[in-house]
Formats: C-alpha cells, sequence, structure tokens
C-alpha cells in the first residue's frame, strides 16, 4: 500500500494533510524519515506519526477496560505493569488507546487496533463527554464552588497553554467531592484544571466515555464493545 494512503485510512486526514505532515518529516517507517508518500509499505512495516504508531483496521478489535490503580498505559513497561497485561486477546501487543490515564488513575479505558476509530475517540472535533469523579486535597466551601463551576463553563487558561480549555461542566457533590465532564483531554487535564483553583486532585476516575460506561464490569475486567458502542465514534 502507498505511505499516503495508509496514513489517510489510519488517521482520516485528507490527501492535502497527509502530504504536509509528509513534507515536515513528522512520519517515519522504520525508524526513517519518509517524505515520499508514493512509498510503498508492507503489512509488518512499523509507521509512527509523531512517535506514536498508525494502523489500518482490519478484523479489529474494540475494548473497554476497567482500569485500576497501579498499572501504565503504555506499550512497554517502565516502573508498573502496563494495562494490556489485564486483557486477555489474541496478539493484545497490536491493541492500543485512547486517551490515556495516569498511574493513579482509575477508570474507563478504551483500547483498539483500528487508529481511525481511536482518533475519532479522543478528537475534541467530536465533543464525546468524558466523565470524571473527582476527589480533592482541600474542601471547597459554596462560594468557590460557584466560582470554579463559572470558570469551566468558560474555559481557562492553565499554565503553558495558548488557548482556553474547551467550555466543561463542573459539579460538586459535597465539599471536596466533585464531578468533571469534558469534550477534550489535555496532559493531566483534570489535575491541572484544580490546580488552577489552588487544589489537589487525590483521588481520579474516568467513569465513563460517550455514552460506554463501566456498569458491570469489576476493576480489572474488560469485555468487547457492541455495535453500537463501537459506532458512537
Amino acid at each position: 500500500m502507498r505511505l499516503d494512503k495508509f496514513i489517510s485510512k489510519a488517521t482520516e486526514l485528507s490527501r492535502n494533510e497527509c502530504k504536509k505532515i509528509l513534507h515536515r518529516g513528522e512520519i517515519t517507517v522504520n525508524d526513517e524519515i519518509i517524505k515520499d508518500g508514493s512509498t510503498h509499505i508492507q503489512a509488518d512495516d512499523e509507521v509512527l506519526w509523531a512517535g506514536e504508531p498508525l494502523l489500518v483496521a482490519n478484523g479489529s478489535r474494540y475494548i473497554l477496560l476497567h482500569k485500576p490503580d497501579g498499572f501504565e498505559c503504555t506499550l512497554k513497561a517502565k516502573e508498573y505493569p502496563i494495562v494490556t497485561e489485564l486483557i486477555a486477546v489474541p496478539e493484545v501487543s497490536s491493541l492500543r488507546i485512547a486517551g490515556r490515564l495516569d498511574v493513579d488513575t482509575t477508570g474507563a479505558l478504551l483500547l483498539s487496533d483500528d487508529g481511525a476509530w481511536l482518533h475519532r475517540v479522543t478528537s475534541p472535533k467530536r465533543h464525546q463527554p468524558k466523565r470524571y469523579e473527582i476527589t480533592l486535597a482541600e474542601p471547597m466551601n459554596a462560594d468557590e464552588q460557584a466560582h470554579a463551576i463559572k470558570q469551566v463553563a468558560n474555559g481557562i487558561m492553565l499554565e503553558g497553554e495558548t488557548q482556553k480549555t474547551l467550555p466543561a461542566k463542573l459539579s460538586f457533590l459535597d465539599e471536596t467531592h466533585a464531578v468533571l465532564i469534558l469534550t477534550e483531554g489535555k496532559y493531566h487535564q483534570v489535575k491541572r484544571m484544580m490546580a488552577y483553583f489552588g487544589n489537589k486532585v487525590i483521588s481520579l476516575h474516568r467513569a465513563s466515555i460517550g455514552t460506554i460506561n463501566l456498569d458491570g464490569l469489576q476493576m480489572g475486567e474488560c469485555r468487547f464493545l457492541t455495535q453500537d458502542e463501537i459506532k458512537q465514534f
């Protein structure tokens, strides 16, 4: 298959967009930067975009995992075991993660070997809501809660960013427990948003992604998605 066609199928980028990322040297094939979209690649070639692997769906699997604390969302173990160790399916190493969670964060994690689908799950353009349940280190009184709710709804400028966060919905269950619904996934976003208000997240759980929730799944368990769940992305 031609490299530009492979990139388009794996990412749903247009032909012109594929040309641009190739020209910028963002694509590597077997660790070599390739700028020629007409280059033919083989099934066993490793194609990376900005260091992240690209895959084209071929009899794809779509899996929901109830991630426990203490597992890394990486392909190779570093300090902790990796989440794919919890999934007993053939060729588990071909699975990739949509929207990684920190080691100490629990909850809904989607994995697949369908690269274009994974991209749709994580794209902020899709406005897919992700529900996070938060435990805070410091209590917030009614005035502080009202201020945070308003700011989050309008978007806030996180340190190191050039654009505000997208409008989000924050609600409080009590002084130290909150629910945050996001439609994007910036690096450590929930923790950074709470830090913006001078607080610290001591427990974080992703309860759902879109309409997909963890009902019936114990911590560490996984299941295949239904066709309706797959199609929503």
